[in-house]
Order: C-alpha cells, then sequence, then structure tokens
C-alpha cells in the first residue's frame, strides 16, 4: 500500500514537471520599428535608451537566472544521489547486523536452553542421592 501511494506521489510530481516544461522562460527579443511606431517627437528633452537595449539586457538576466537554477538544479540532483548510496550502504549494514543479531539471539537462547537442562540433570542427581 505505501508503494502505491509513494508510486501515484512520484506520478503526480512528474507529471507536474512535464506539464511545466515549456517555453515560459524563452525570451522574445521584439523589435518595436517592425511595427511601424510613430517616431519619438523631437524637442529639446533627451529621449530615454531604446526598449530594445533594455529588453536585452533583460532577457540576458532572464537566461543567466535560469541558467544558475539549473546548476543549482544539478547540483542538488547530486546531493541526491550521494544520499541514496549512503541510505543503501546504511540500509544494508543494517539488514546485515540484523540478520547477525538474529542469528546471536538464536545462539544464545540455545545456550540457555542447554545451562537450563545441566541445571535440571543436577537436581535430579542430587535427588537420586538422598
Amino acid at each position: 500500500m505505501k508503494r502505491l501511494f509513494l508510486l501515484a506521489g512520484v506520478f503526480l510530481a512528474l507529471n507536474c514537471v512535464v506539464y511545466a516544461d515549456g517555453n515560459a522562460f524563452t525570451p522574445l527579443d521584439f523589435n518595436d520599428t517592425q511595427y511601424g511606431t510613430a517616431p519619438a517627437a523631437t524637442s529639446t528633452v533627451k529621449a530615454a535608451p531604446s526598449s530594445t537595449d533594455g529588453d536585452a539586457v533583460g532577457n540576458g538576466n532572464i537566461q543567466n537566472a535560469i541558467l544558475q537554477l539549473d546548476n543549482a538544479q544539478v547540483d542538488i540532483r547530486n546531493d541526491l544521489l550521494n544520499c541514496k548510496t549512503k541510505y543503501a550502504d546504511v540500509d544494508a549494514q543494517y539488514k546485515l547486523i540484523k540478520t547477525e543479531r538474529k542469528a546471536l539471539k538464536k545462539q544464545v537462547s540455545s545456550i540457555e536452553k542447554r545451562i537450563k537442562e545441566i541445571d535440571k540433570a543436577k537436581e535430579k542427581i542430587r535427588k537420586n542421592m538422598l
């Protein structure tokens, strides 16, 4: 039952990732001159820099941020892999110790049983001597 819930959880998590994959963060490089915007009015006030320069810088920043997130995700996945490896090692040691404990428990109980049998035999001998 646990495996079914775990499998369903993994499925839902991966399903969200599949639907999230798309071109949502792909920068679009629109050029305002393509759409025939009206020329800027000439005046003594200096015009602000064109928005295409800002868009290019902004797009570069977004791409850098996405690249950093991808690198962080790779690092986290590597950490997860290391953690899973350590967990598998500890789990193997746990299973080994558990089987050794079980074997030693059987050995202790058999020795205790032999001691009880010897005690009973001694009591029988003492009774016969009287």
